[in-house]
């Protein structure tokens, strides 16, 4: 399994061999667990779920108490599911860490953007707006959107409303550097989503 959970951290500089300054992420990846591992015969299908991110015991509920419990492992903040072909090497308790990645493997990490409320077409959909002087009264407003007579709104315009806070993936990412003993990952350019948010990284 080549996927991990992880946190981002921020974003930094590094200077290569060449001199070259290079701008990457910090995202803290693992360790994460398997908590649990599903097989064709009894679910259905292959996948394992991975834990990461430490957590207060009285933040977690009964139930999954008892999830951790029968998995004999620590408390987890966020629980995934990754897909498999065949999962029948893994087993309940394992260990991946960040080691699994390597600089210079192209990634794809998957994160929720920032959130930025509800906002109009101009910031929402980068549309030009309307005249600034000579008397305009229509500056940042939608103006024209098709047909009006079906009372209702169609879907697919693009209007004014909520922006951001969606589940974005960003393919092509590359690994500059990992550090195995702080389990950091140093991935050149941006990561979607706020500093201490959840990603997911993946080797493509």
């Amino acid at each position: 399994m080549e996927t991990l959970l992880g946190k981002k951290i921020g974003m930094t500089q590094l200077f290569e061999e060449s001199g070259q300054v290079s701008p990457v992420t910090v995202v803290e990846a693992g360790p994460c667990v398997v908590t649990q591992v599903k097989q064709p015969a009894t679910d259905g299908y292959s996948a394992v779920q991975i834990g990461f991110g430490a957590i207060r015991p009285k933040l977690v509920n009964k139930p999954e108490r008892g999830h951790f419990t029968k998995a004999d492992v620590p408390l987890s903040r966020w629980l995934r599911e990754v897909r498999l072909e065949d999962a029948s090497s893994y087993s309940r308790g394992q260990h991946i860490t960040v080691e699994i990645f390597a600089p210079g493997d192209i990634i794809k990490v998957t994160g929720t953007s920032k959130g930025k409320g509800f906002q109009g077409v101009v910031k929402r959909f980068r549309f030009h707006g309307g005249d600034m002087t000579h008397g305009s009264m229509v500056h940042r407003k939608p103006q024209s959107s098709g047909a009006t007579d079906a009372a209702r709104t169609f879907k697919g315009t693009r209007k004014p409303g909520h922006m951001g806070n969606e589940k974005v993936t960003v393919r092509g990412l590359e690994v500059v550097r990992v550090d195995a003993a702080r389990n950091l990952l140093f991935i050149k350019g941006a990561v979607p989503g706020p500093s201490g948010g959840l990603v997911t990284i993946s080797k493509i």
